[in-house]
């Protein structure tokens, strides 16, 4: 089942670049010149996204890992006894 799956998202993304290709050859020069921009600028713009994820998730690890230390040596206030089960 999951290679069916696998398989037609394969042929639906092959479906979709010819169907993109016939389009783009129709084009005159110019335009071409235009989508290849247009296609760079959206690779542009999902690397700054992915940069700007990578430094969000390092930001947080060191943001927790601040509010966390030295804590391990505290003394634990709580004990299972302190925990409340939910009510269904």
């Amino acid at each position: 089942m999951i290679y069916m799956e696998a398989s037609r998202a394969i042929e639906y993304k092959t479906h979709t670049i010819r169907i993109i290709i016939d389009h783009l050859e129709s084009l005159p020069d110019v335009a071409q010149l235009e989508v290849l921009d247009f296609v760079e600028f959206l690779q542009t713009r999902k690397m700054q996204y992915e940069e700007r994820r990578a430094d969000d998730k390092l930001w947080c690890n060191y943001s927790l890992a601040s509010a966390m230390k030295g804590m391990e040596d505290e003394e634990t206030t709580y004990t299972s006894a302190d925990i409340i089960e939910p009510r269904i």
